[in-house]
């Protein structure tokens, strides 16, 4: 059988796994097996133990699971309520400011978690409830935080651009630092079509500073002002893990390991969690989603060798590579790739199968790959909130169960839009993600 046959016959087995409800992980190595051993018999059962536990064993993936456990100290402790009050009080007096004041929180939180479905769950427990009892619309409620959620995987520290440093061989430090900037782009584009959105529906303004009396807002500053303070312990531990990473002081692993410790003991030591319960969850959360995500990245680098073996790879990266088009269109195609990819199988996934074949033609292409890291990074988190995956749709739909998911789903796209715009502006200005690494690391690093 010719490699686009088969590859065509992968695709759409994986597919059909996938919508009827297949993990993700036990989708691609059961389609992975059965292409191997019909192309190759069952001596190639010899090779499948080896392959799927030799990737998963790189000492660069103990970071994954540390930055996991201490996205769960965080997320399990009451700092997302205090972020969300303390920020509240800032912002509350702009036109949709409750709303802008969640994407805040949901930026920060992203730093301190650098995961999405956490920070979706953390920041949308508390903000849609009190939107809506402030009369924002539904969809504005659901789709902020919907969309403020995604930046978890591109804030640093990310999970997600751990992987990617790993699989591309290249520095997990620069990656991250890479991603703070259009991070930060990505949240400010965010805020201005929020606050634009609430203009169109007639503005919200919290009724904090001019309803209440002087002793109730004083009340509330200094309230707020202590959460801010119980929050701050975190921030501090986030910029020192990414101080140790920038300055060559530690490798990701043992920043993980020492951010992880930290941020466990802060969470019980500033929201006094003594008990066994709070901390059995903590350690629960965070080896359910380690295993989770070790498992995508082990049965991914089967499906990728699966494919090797099958020349499908070589065959769809010479085709790309033989396009005798000007290197933007060639962008685009990717681009395009990579959204549609996105729409099917988590950011993790795609990454382990796609940047190693990609990152080759990105760079023949004389494209930088730390850029190309925010790009692709930006498109799954596109897939985050588009079906018919659109994890953080479904996230917040469990939050609030009775907004339609048609709701979320229209006022989440114009977010989408957004991050296309990011995109536009990276691919105009690539400075926005190269200026900061440059500067910090040297064009050389």
């Amino acid at each position: 059988m010719d490699p686009v046959t088969s590859g065509i016959l992968v695709v759409i087995v994986l597919l059909v796994l996938m919508a009827i409800g297949t993990p993700i992980a036990f989708a691609l190595g059961a389609v992975s097996l059965g292409a191997l051993v019909l192309d190759q018999g069952m001596g190639e059962l010899t090779f499948f133990g080896e392959t799927f536990f030799g990737h998963v064993s790189s000492f660069g993936f103990v970071a994954i699971p540390m930055f996991i456990l201490m996205g769960a100290a965080v997320a399990s402790s009451p700092t997302g309520r205090d972020l969300y009050r303390s920020l509240d009080i800032w912002m509350g007096r702009l036109p949709g400011g409750l709303a802008i004041s969640n994407i805040a929180a949901c930026s920060i939180f992203a730093a301190l978690s650098g995961s999405s479905p956490a920070t979706s769950a953390a920041i949308g427990k508390l903000g849609i409830p009190e939107m809506r009892k402030r009369g924002y619309p539904d969809g504005v409620a659901a789709g902020c935080i919907a969309a403020g959620g995604t930046l978890g995987i591109l804030i640093p520290p990310s999970v997600t651009m751990i992987v990617y440093g790993i699989s591309t061989e290249t520095s997990i430090g620069r990656l991250f630092i890479a991603g703070a900037l259009p991070g930060l782009m990505l949240a400010g584009l965010f805020m201005v079509w929020t606050l634009l959105a609430c203009k169109l529906a007639g503005g919200y303004n919290s009724p904090n500073p001019v309803a209440q009396a002087a002793a109730q807002i004083k009340e509330n500053v200094e309230g707020n002002v202590k959460a801010l303070i119980r929050v701050l312990p975190f921030l501090l531990v986030v910029l020192g893990i990414l101080f140790a990473l920038y300055g060559g002081v530690a490798t990701p692993s043992e920043a993980a390991g020492v951010g992880a410790f930290l941020c466990l003991a802060l969470a019980i030591v500033v929201y006094r969690m003594w008990q066994t319960k709070p901390i059995a969850n903590i350690m629960r959360d965070a080896l359910r989603e380690s295993v989770m995500i070790m498992l995508i990245i082990a049965t991914a680098e089967i499906f990728a060798f699966a494919l090797s073996s099958l020349f499908i790879t070589q065959t769809v990266a010479g085709a790309i590579a033989d396009m005798e088009v000007n290197r933007w269109v060639l962008m685009g195609v990717i681009n395009i790739f990579l959204l549609v990819a996105g729409f099917f199988l988590p950011p993790v996934a795609v990454i382990v199968m796609a940047a190693p074949i990609l990152l080759p033609i990105i760079v023949a292409a004389d494209f930088d790959p730390y850029w190309f890291a925010v790009i692709l990074t930006i498109n799954l988190e596109i897939g985050l909130i588009t079906p018919p995956v659109g994890l953080n749709l479904f996230i917040i739909k469990g939050i609030a169960p009775d907004i339609a998911l048609r709701d979320i789903l229209v006022g989440s796209l114009p977010y989408a839009l957004c991050m296309i715009l990011g995109i536009v502006l990276l691919c105009f200005f690539p400075e926005i993600a190269l200026w900061l690494p440059d500067l910090i690391m040297g064009t050389g690093s």
